[in-house]
């Protein structure tokens, strides 16, 4: 049984290594959104990928050391800082994980790795509108010295702040807030147009749970004052005294 399920877990480990379980995801972007127009972005891509969509050079040999400091200097831009860079390796191509943050998700398309997009945020007493277009890389599209199998996956994520009135989404709502788009790098490669649309509410899920919060420690404050209260008022009765006889 034990020679059995090692032969399991190495077939599993082959299917997810080789794609043919679990999708393979070749260059991502996931957004973490706010109301008020910053937002966390975690870029996640093979170096190969990057080189492909993006026009840029860096050195794709998966023993090679990854050039750090050139991936940080190219995502650093007037609209995006990065916080934390680190690498992994996987189907043999190296891979990158950048975290960064923009104090204005409108101006992002002028920073040169989110260039492909337009981002619209409306925001009224009701609802906040996002709105992005992922469009052609102004890179040419290059494809590299890289063979593509063909089941390569570019996706773009959003973690919105609040309730979801409305997306176009093909996968729904996903794990509270989260919207997914996907296409096949090969579409990405040719600039295939995505379009996202998102209405949310404009009052943030947290705001919303502190408030329901405060509601709640007010509530029980006043409960217990009510309790004390009422031991006060009617908890002691005057003691009569015992007839002679």
């Amino acid at each position: 049984m034990r020679t059995g399920a090692l032969v399991v877990l190495a077939s599993v480990a082959i299917a997810c290594g080789g794609g043919g379980l679990f999708k393979q995801y070749e260059y991502e972007e996931d957004c973490y959104v706010s109301l008020d127009g910053t937002a966390t972005m975690y870029v996640n891509t093979s170096v190969a990928a990057l080189n492909a969509l993006r026009g840029t050079s860096f050195d794709t040999a998966p023993d090679g050391t990854a050039d750090l400091d050139g991936i940080k200097a190219y995502f650093t831009t007037p609209q995006s800082r990065v916080e934390r860079i680190t690498t992994t390796r996987r189907n043999g191509r190296r891979y990158v994980h950048v975290r960064l943050v923009t104090n204005d998700l409108r101006r992002l398309p002028d920073a040169a790795p989110f260039s492909w997009s337009s981002y619209e945020l409306n925001t009224s007493a009701a609802e906040m509108i996002y709105h992005q277009e992922v469009r052609a890389s102004g890179s040419g599209n290059t494809r590299g010295n890289v063979e593509w199998r063909g089941d390569e996956i570019a996706a773009f994520r959003l973690h919105m702040p609040s309730r979801i009135l409305f997306h176009n989404s093909p996968f729904g709502v996903q794990r509270g807030n989260i919207l997914a788009w996907e296409q096949p790098l090969s579409d990405r490669l040719r600039g295939e147009p995505i379009e996202i649309e998102v209405r949310v509410e404009a009052q943030s899920i947290l705001y919303r749970t502190l408030l329901l919060f405060a509601g709640t420690i007010v509530a029980v404050a006043l409960t217990f004052l009510l309790a004390i209260w009422w031991v006060v008022r009617f908890g002691r009765r005057p003691q009569t005294r015992a007839r002679r006889t």
